[in-house]
């Protein structure tokens, strides 16, 4: 099976002598945003870990999520600009190969880090329902469905492999044709990819476990990595570049309506905190009902009749005792 059939030499030629010409500017963002994508899935990985479930996290989402980044990563690949890139290996330098197949590195290693989710998302599955039953939801997602969601994953990965091998091996001056499928198919995957999450966030009122720190490294970072992509792989490689394009633009609205969910339930607990701090100040505790009992101007009656307004020394008052007859 030869990985380079079907590249023309112009093809082959051009994409050598840009790799000889590096653009130093592209080569650092490069490498940063390699790093920035390892360490933006770090925070999701440790949070699923550390709540001991994946609750709030749509299986759904996953399972876009990883055929969508299948397809991206197989797109890069296999086409033609890639693959030139990789023939180029043999007569450049080292360090003009590595530089040249960062972008290859960094579709791979986002690949490798939702994959990882996936794994977490299976191995961490809560076995209860995720959402509140009520009566217009009664189908719930089960162990089953994070199952099924695992196993299309694996068929799926399964199928690009082979499609794509056949047909290096029978059809090379096809590739470029199965390239823009998979990178139309990425984009589209990647399209919906949010909307379940979007919609499960929006129905629980809260993230879950979903990272709003990883969120908020990613979206900026889709839209330098799109950058990056479009002045590596220029305007013929649309259907690499624009899957993250799209996906940073709907990354942003999840995290808005994550942030926004957050910042209420913060508002809510510390307004909670307040009330319950100012009732240990005047001694007061609610009863069973939740409401105080309160004296004619509004005031909370502690006992004896006080309130909150009676001095402590109050001469006048009568005391709650009966007085000792003399004799």
């Amino acid at each position: 099976m030869d990985f380079f059939k079907g590249l023309t030499t112009d093809l082959a030629s051009s994409r050598c002598e840009k790799l000889q010409a590096p653009s130093y500017l592209n080569l650092t963002l490069s490498i940063l945003i390699l790093l920035g994508i390892l360490v933006s899935y770090l925070p999701q990985h440790y949070r699923i870990i550390a709540r001991g479930t994946s609750e709030g996290i749509s299986p759904y989402f996953i399972l876009l999520g990883t055929t969508s980044g299948t397809c991206a990563f197989a797109n890069i690949l296999v086409l033609p600009a890639s693959r030139a890139d990789v023939a180029c290996c043999k007569t450049v330098s080292t360090f003009e190969c590595v530089a040249g197949l960062l972008g290859i590195a960094q579709v791979g290693v986002q690949w490798f880090c939702f994959s990882v989710i996936l794994l977490l998302f299976l191995v961490f599955f809560p076995r209860g329902p995720t959402l509140p039953i009520d009566e217009t939801e009664q189908q719930q997602y089960t162990w089953k469905t994070a199952v099924t969601v695992a196993f299309v994953c694996l068929l799926h990965g399964l199928a690009v492999i082979i499609t794509s091998a056949a047909l290096i091996m029978s059809r090379p001056y096809q590739l470029g044709t199965w390239a823009n499928i998979l990178g139309i198919t990425a984009t589209v995957l990647a399209a919906i990819q949010y909307l379940p999450q979007i919609w499960m966030t929006w129905h629980l009122g809260h993230v879950g476990s979903l990272s709003i720190p990883m969120m908020l490294i990613q979206t900026p970072g889709s839209f330098v990595w799109s950058g990056s992509l479009a002045a590596r792989l220029g305007i013929e490689g649309w259907s690499t570049w624009g899957v993250f394009l799209v996906t940073g633009c709907l990354q942003g609205c999840l995290l808005a309506m994550g942030i926004s969910f957050e910042v209420r339930a913060r508002m809510a607990k510390q307004s909670t905190e307040g009330e319950t701090h100012a009732r240990c100040i005047v001694g007061y505790m609610q009863g069973e009902n939740g409401q105080a009992e309160t004296d004619d101007e509004g005031g909370t009656l502690v006992e004896d009749g006080w309130n909150e307004r009676t001095p402590l020394l109050n001469g006048s008052r009568k005391s709650s005792q009966t007085p000792t007859p003399q004799r």
